[in-house]
C-alpha cells in the first residue's frame, strides 16, 4: 500500500495465558489496531469518522496461527485492504516478529461502512472524500 507503514508495538504481560504466551484472542486485537493505525496513515481518524456519521463495523475476522509470541516481543502488522467498492471491504494482516523477520500469524476480517442506525452507506456516494482517501491508499 502505498506510503504505509506496518503497525509495530512490544507484548504486554496482560496479554499472556497460563503457558505463559500471548492469548490467541489478543491477535484479534491487535489487527483492529493495525487498522486504526493504518485510519490515521491515510488521514482518516476513526473518531473523525464517527463524527461524521460513518461506522466500520467488523461483518467477520479469523486468524491462523503460525508460532507464538511471547511477554515482551515486538510484533510488527502488514496491513493490506482487499476488495475496496465503496460499500464493502476486507483486509488481510500478516504478523512478524519484528526482530528476525519470521511470520507468526496471518489473518483477514470483513467490513462494511453504516450509518449511526447501521444503514449500510455507500461511501462512493455520500463521503466522496473519504472513498478517494481509500483508493489512494491501495497500490
Amino acid at each position: 500500500m502505498k506510503d504505509y507503514k506496518p503497525y509495530e508495538r512490544k507484548t504486554y504481560y496482560y496479554e499472556t495465558d497460563q503457558m505463559g504466551i500471548i492469548h490467541h484472542s489478543n491477535y484479534i486485537r491487535w489487527f483492529e489496531e493495525a487498522r486504526i493505525d493504518f485510519l490515521e496513515q491515510i488521514g482518516l481518524p476513526y473518531d473523525e469518522m464517527e463524527r461524521r456519521g460513518l461506522l466500520i463495523p467488523v461483518l467477520g475476522v479469523s486468524c491462523k496461527y503460525k508460532k507464538a509470541f511471547r511477554y515482551g516481543d515486538t510484533f510488527r502488522i502488514v496491513l493490506n485492504l482487499q476488495g475496496f467498492k465503496g460499500v464493502k471491504f476486507s483486509v488481510t494482516y500478516e504478523v512478524y516478529k519484528a526482530d528476525t523477520g519470521e511470520l507468526h500469524a496471518t489473518g483477514e476480517s470483513e467490513h462494511g461502512f453504516v450509518d449511526s442506525n447501521l444503514m449500510p452507506v455507500n461511501i462512493k456516494k455520500v463521503h466522496p472524500d473519504i472513498y478517494e482517501r481509500f483508493v489512494s491508499s491501495i497500490s
